[in-house]
């Protein structure tokens, strides 16, 4: 693990930072492909323009949900930490949530199909989330638990997985993470073979990613544990899951009751980039 990867004076260049930045400029570039392969060229510029807002929603929900729903506890007795991010600790699913309200009003005001945007964005979306668990790894956050053996990662000095569980090995929970992460890329990409109801893509990428997550929160050393010893995220996947399959069912629903002259993309004929 390496937190700095060298420093310009005594300004230090993190290794967290530069790695979130890259999943943020891969993840973007996979979509502006994803648009122009599928023939919605007229969502690039959106694409482009919406892309710094949801990072900074991103920001926002990651760092509210990090503080107030996961470890509310040591930031209650450090407040100062709260603003410190270089530090680590930005939740993924509150960065979904951040990202999602801005996202939302945007595309509200540009009178854009949410779901069909979604779509498009979901593999881009789950593939930086892959490469930002590499950020945590580096940083030496986000770390699992003692696996009790002579196997797993020994975190270096100066990371809080080596303050909180000193030489102990630990489960690479979030390593595994990412890797998981990349298998629901690919999947997502399969399954954009085939059309789906608009809204699909999305939710399949919300249910395979907090299924994953619901399951390695076991081997998570990093979080507190409440009803049924499961930790904040785990409560907030299992939401998820239990909301995004209501979704589905309500969008199977509605899409019964289309008319089949409705556009198989979602948009309305009175606007290129208008949906009902």
């Amino acid at each position: 693990m390496h937190q700095y990867w060298f420093f310009v004076g005594n300004f230090p260049i993190r290794a967290y930072g530069t790695m979130v930045a890259l999943a943020f400029i891969l993840g973007v570039g996979v979509t502006v492909y994803l648009a122009k392969a599928e023939k919605k060229e007229k969502y690039i510029e959106h694409i482009l323009d919406l892309s710094p807002l949801l990072l900074l929603g991103g920001l926002a929900g990651a760092r509210f949900w990090q503080v107030f729903f996961f470890d509310w506890q040591y930031y209650r007795q450090f407040p100062e930490e709260i603003i410190a991010v270089w530090h680590g600790g930005l939740s993924i699913q509150g960065g979904i949530v951040g990202a999602l309200v801005v996202g939302i009003i945007y595309l509200r005001m540009k009178h854009i199909s949410f779901w069909v945007f979604a779509d498009l964005c979901a593999p881009g979306l789950i593939l930086a989330q892959s490469i930002g668990r590499n950020a945590n790894l580096l940083n030496g956050d986000a770390f699992g638990g003692p696996t009790g053996g002579n196997f797993g990662i020994l975190y270096p000095e100066g990371t809080i997985a080596r303050q909180t569980f000193g030489e102990q090995p630990l489960w690479p929970a979030e390593v595994w993470e990412g890797q998981i992460d990349v298998v629901i890329f690919a999947i997502l990409l399969l399954l954009k073979l085939r059309q789906w109801i608009p809204g699909y893509m999305f939710l399949f990428y919300v249910i395979f990613y907090n299924l994953s997550r619901l399951f390695l929160e076991y081997l998570r050393g990093d979080s507190s544990r409440f009803l049924f010893g499961w930790t904040a995220a785990q409560w907030s996947s299992a939401v998820a899951i239990c909301i995004a399959l209501a979704i589905m069912l309500i969008l199977f629903q509605k899409n019964k009751l289309r008319p089949a002259a409705d556009h198989p993309d979602g948009l309305e004929q009175s606007s290129p980039v208008n949906d009902e």
